[in-house]
């Protein structure tokens, strides 16, 4: 049955079947198959994880592929991860982040299937989706299909920001898509085949186990944090818009309680919220203004209250900020840094030179609407 409309936020999200809890649909794929994965904490049936749930169902795991934060979440954002093996399992971790973020022809040589199984947050910069191309490329080299388990987005009920530029292509923006995309794993994948993204202009044999009861219009609460900095509903929500801070001066919260829900600098000279950002391990070991008391905004009552059923790209955030900001300190302290999470260096040449929300907003619009109707050829689910 599909939900088109709006319920409460825990009620209708326990109305959704992930792919990864249909285990009759893709536990018949995998018998006799030497299979890999690339799974992180989110890749969960309930409360158990999905490797554990293969493991003691008989499913020949041979390989798991780590992306940022590691398999079972223990490293921060930016960690080199290691490759080792899994202490529970026993079976081989190889990383994919650091130096080798693609699997290689050696690492695939004793593989017959991959399966995908992350939760992502429907933006640009959330690096699984990165992973997600790199997975895809190395499995059609070597002819290796991929078995996608999807899950819902939780900004999958809108599309919003400049696209990328090609030039400002990196590993937190490969493709020419928009800051939030609002589509789904699955969706996604199905528009990198699409639009042939991979190198060479490969596919990538791509088998979907879609979620069940869920719509673009759904609101959905995750039960396991994607990362270990977005701890609640309300940092999902405002991840999109804050994200872009990285690239400054301004904290995001990052050692505190709340991060991504409240922003803020020692010298900032607006907002009625104080915060001390500090270490906090395997989370955020050495925060943006450490031990610095920082003045700015606590966002997590706007977001609790527009969270089911608005949002958007917010840049009067990112204005304001900029606009209360001393001049004689460097804002933009990471230029090249914050051109690559916006997709484009126009974004900050408008804040420095005043340019108004509405103005900015209309400027990113004919390549977004252009997206729009690229991405209606890959949905699953209707809007």
């Amino acid at each position: 049955m599909i939900y088109l409309i709006f319920f409460h936020w825990v009620t209708l999200s326990a109305q959704i079947v992930t792919g990864a809890e249909q285990t009759e649909r893709y536990f018949p794929l995998l018998q006799d198959k030497k299979v890999a994965v690339c799974f992180n904490p989110t890749s969960v049936i309930g409360n158990i994880h999905l490797v554990d749930t293969l493991f003691n169902s008989n499913i020949n795991v041979v390989k798991i592929f780590a992306p940022e934060h590691g398999f079972r979440g223990e490293a921060e954002a930016g960690a080199i991860i290691h490759s080792s093996a899994d202490a529970k399992t026993g079976i081989p971790i190889v990383s994919l982040y650091g130096k080798n973020k693609k699997p290689t022809r050696e690492q695939l040589k004793d593989v017959d299937v991959i399966i995908f199984d992350i939760q992502d947050v429907g933006c640009r910069f959330f690096t699984y989706i990165s992973t997600l191309h790199y997975v895809m490329e190395a499995a059609a080299e070597q002819q290796i299909p991929l078995l996608i388990l999807d899950r819902p987005n939780p900004n999958g009920y809108f599309v919003d920001g400049p696209v990328l530029e090609e030039k400002y292509k990196s590993f937190v923006g490969m493709h020419p898509v928009p800051v939030v995309h609002g589509m789904t794993i699955g969706e996604y994948a199905q528009m990198i085949n699409g639009e042939k993204w991979l190198e060479n202009n490969l596919a990538c044999d791509l088998q979907i186990i879609e979620c069940q009861n869920y719509t673009h219009k759904n609101s959905y609460s995750l039960p396991i944090k994607p990362s270990p900095n977005l701890g609640s509903d309300e940092a999902i929500y405002l991840y999109p818009s804050l994200c872009l801070f990285e690239g400054t001066e301004i904290s995001v919260g990052r050692g505190t309680p709340n991060p991504f829900q409240i922003f803020g600098h020692p010298h900032l000279t607006i907002g009625d919220y104080y915060f001390t950002p500090q270490p906090i391990k395997g989370v955020s070991e050495n925060p943006p203004q450490k031990g610095k008391k920082c003045r700015g905004f606590n966002l997590t009552k706007e977001a609790q209250q527009n969270i089911s059923s608005n949002n958007s790209f917010n840049i009067s955030y990112l204005i304001n900020a900029y606009n209360h900001f001393p001049k004689e300190m460097n804002f933009f302290m990471n230029p090249d840094f914050f051109d690559k999470l916006a997709g484009n260096s126009t974004l900050r040449w408008q804040i420095i030179n005043g340019r108004t929300e509405e103005e900015i907003r209309t400027s990113w619009q004919p390549a977004l609407e252009n997206f729009k109707k690229t991405r209606n050829k890959y949905l699953i689910y209707p809007e």
